[in-house]
């Protein structure tokens, strides 16, 4: 049965139509991601559960209450995976692709968007709406389900998507190096993480080929990204991320990690004074900063420097023009 069609027939669809504010909710592990969480808003939640796996053609889709744990479990029992990563296996696979924020192996794997072949969403007027393919072909058309991910609910409600797989890795572990970057002949990590004093390295394939390329790397642990009550995520330049790293050495009390070649610089802090201050310096470097966790009360989340944001009003007026979908969300 579709999950996305018994959901709109005829209660969430309906509840949509009807509401003056709607918001999606899942797991409210990434609530705080963006703008404020809507106030005063009908909450909607879609449905759960796996609606078709095919493991020959590397494709499952699942509805979008279904949480990542039990995503992960499915594949697992055919030796696959899909790496969307989120912090926690709570997180709902409808929140994941909303919040749009791609897992530590962005590096090797690409960035979340990429997992995605098609989402059935909900539109501001009722409609249920079904955006790209189930197949990993190329389809014409606009490509709606990139636009649709990171969107954080405001464009349409996701209560389905079609997710495509990759083989589970043989081995996976993680090394670390001093000072910044892996040795040059470490071929396609999956990720490397600096935090200022050390790299970590995540490895994945072969067992015999992740054991070829750790000869100049020591075992480590899984790293943990910095935690803190005041949480973002700042995108810059990876070219960048020297100089960026520089200054937020010399801000007291905020703790960071950067992805190295991606550009995604994690940073905590204990107050949300010195969340001002890693934004403060992502705006000097040419990035942005998206507010995962705390802030200041009057934070919109993304410091009002938010990329193309006439761009991102006119979609929204397009899709939403009675602004009735997670309003406050994003700062149109």
């Amino acid at each position: 049965m579709d999950l996305a069609a018994s959901a709109c027939e005829p209660g969430l669809c309906g509840t949509v139509a009807t509401a003056d504010a709607v918001v999606a909710v899942g797991a409210r592990t990434q609530w705080q991601v963006g703008g404020p969480a809507p106030r005063d808003a009908v909450e909607v939640v879609a449905p759960a559960g796996v609606v078709h796996y095919e493991p020959d053609d590397l494709t499952i889709a699942v509805g979008g209450g279904t949480t990542f744990a039990e995503l992960s479990a499915t594949l697992a029992q055919h030796g696959q995976e899909c790496p969307l990563d989120p912090r926690t296996g709570d997180a709902t696979i409808g929140g994941v692709l909303a919040c749009g924020l791609s897992g530590l192996r962005r590096l090797r794997l690409g960035p979340l968007r990429d997992h995605v072949l098609e989402v059935r969403f909900v539109t501001a007027d009722g409609r249920l709406v079904k955006a790209g393919g189930p197949s990993v072909r190329n389809l014409t058309g606009y490509a709606l389900v990139r636009l649709l991910v990171g969107s954080l609910g405001t464009l349409g409600v996701l209560v389905q998507a079609t997710l495509r797989c990759r083989p589970r890795p043989a081995s996976a572990r993680w090394y670390e190096v001093d000072g910044r970057g892996a040795p040059a002949d470490v071929f396609r990590p999956s990720c490397c993480l600096w935090d200022g004093a050390t790299t970590r390295v995540l490895l994945e394939g072969a067992a015999a080929d992740v054991d070829a390329q750790a000869h100049r790397l020591r075992a480590g642990d899984p790293p943990r990204l910095p935690e803190g009550p005041h949480r973002g995520r700042i995108s810059v330049a990876p070219g960048t991320v020297d100089a960026l790293a520089e200054a937020l050495q010399r801000l007291d009390g905020v703790r960071w990690c950067a992805e190295l070649g991606i550009g995604t610089v994690h940073v905590a802090a204990a107050e949300a004074t010195q969340l001002d201050d890693a934004r403060a310096a992502a705006h000097d470097h040419g990035g942005w900063l998206l507010r995962e966790a705390g802030g200041n009360p009057a934070d919109d989340g993304f410091g009002r420097r938010l990329p193309s944001i006439d761009l991102m009003r006119r979609i929204k007026a397009a899709f939403d023009p009675m602004g009735k979908l997670a309003p406050g969300r994003l700062p149109l």
